[in-house]
């Protein structure tokens, strides 16, 4: 089985900011990854309405990492269960684990890859034209080359190498369009 994606929203960063917010489907179960701050609601939920998706239809939310930007509107999925760097969340249920090698489905999978902070995870999807990797690690494909706000820079050039080693098909940035990756993409 391999699974489907949807950039609802593309991201940017300067006077304003917001997150690259993105839907996965993988049999039953639909995720949305970085659900963070957007000009309005309606650019989350509109292109989800188009898929034929409501909120409560959603199953799964992941964060790259817990910055207001990746995670504001999480509230709008009251039914899913919510992923970050060391825990499931559900209702009132916090079930400790690793993401590191959590599948979600089938093939949906979520790897630690720190860098712009301590706790970053990228969300991996195999779909049928290759790898596509939701990441915090590059902002958009313009850069910055250096994250000027990364907890650690040699993390962040660390898991950049990891990523890009899996030869992804396509990368969707935290802030920007997807992007393929080429000897270009900094490490």
């Amino acid at each position: 089985m391999s699974a489907t994606f949807r950039v609802l929203t593309s991201g940017y960063v300067g006077p304003r900011t917001a997150s690259t917010v993105s839907l996965v489907r993988d049999g039953d179960t639909v995720v949305v990854v970085d659900p963070g701050m957007v000009a309005d609601r309606g650019l989350i939920l509109d292109p989800l309405a188009a898929e034929g998706i409501g909120p409560a239809q959603v199953t799964d939310v992941v964060f790259s990492h817990h910055h207001p930007d990746h995670t504001l509107n999480a509230a709008l999925f009251p039914v899913a269960r919510f992923h970050d760097h060391w825990a499931t969340y559900q209702n009132d249920v916090w079930t400790d684990r690793p993401a590191d090698g959590l599948f979600l489905s089938p093939s949906i999978r979520l790897a630690a890859t720190p860098g712009h902070t301590a706790e970053d995870i990228s969300t991996l999807v195999e779909t049928r034209d290759g790898l596509v990797v939701f990441t915090h690690l590059w902002w958009s494909a313009e850069g910055p080359v250096e994250d000027p706000f990364a907890a650690s820079a040699d993390l962040l050039h660390e898991s950049r190498a990891k990523v890009l080693a899996m030869e992804p098909a396509l990368i969707v940035p935290g802030h920007g369009v997807a992007f393929v990756p080429d000897a270009g993409t900094p490490v």
